[in-house]
């Protein structure tokens, strides 16, 4: 009986891990990382308190923050997912290039890992590792890739 219940709950997870929900980017580091791409995804994760996953989506700036300069500088914004999610995006501006020019308003689409908070959660590695040990991340505002 316990071996029924291994293979099953094993085939559950294969199954669960080659949906369509789930693809491999090519955006990513040396290892391969699994991503999320969809509003419903994030939402699940949101829903179930999910962490360190990641997630590629886009949404709308709905309000600009001050920079956080404690430690790594990281610009920091909230977007609205279509879905009416909120998330937090804290873009590591030492290891990457400032999103220049982002206004209320304004379209981004991202790559990174997904933290879960009880505000909705928070996008960070949203650029390059130098030492090739994370998925390298990225946004993408008015045509330009910031990596």
């Amino acid at each position: 009986m316990k071996k029924i219940l291994y293979f099953i709950l094993l085939a559950l997870a294969a199954y669960f891990y080659l949906t369509d929900s789930t693809t491999f980017s090519p955006e990513t580091s040396n290892k391969a990382a699994l991503s999320v791409n969809d509003d419903r995804a994030l939402s699940n994760a949101l829903d179930n308190k999910l962490s360190n996953i990641q997630v590629r989506g886009s949404g709308t700036v709905k309000a600009i923050l001050r920079d956080d300069n404690k430690g790594s500088r990281h610009q920091k914004f909230i977007l609205a997912l279509d879905s009416g999610q909120t998330i937090l995006i804290a873009h590591n501006i030492d290891l990457s290039s400032r999103v220049a020019k982002l206004n209320k308003g304004d379209r981004v689409e991202f790559y990174g890992e997904y933290e879960w908070n009880n505000r909705g959660g928070v996008v960070h590695w949203t650029h390059h590792d130098p030492k090739g040990r994370h998925a390298n991340g990225w946004l993408k505002h008015n045509g330009t890739t910031y990596r």
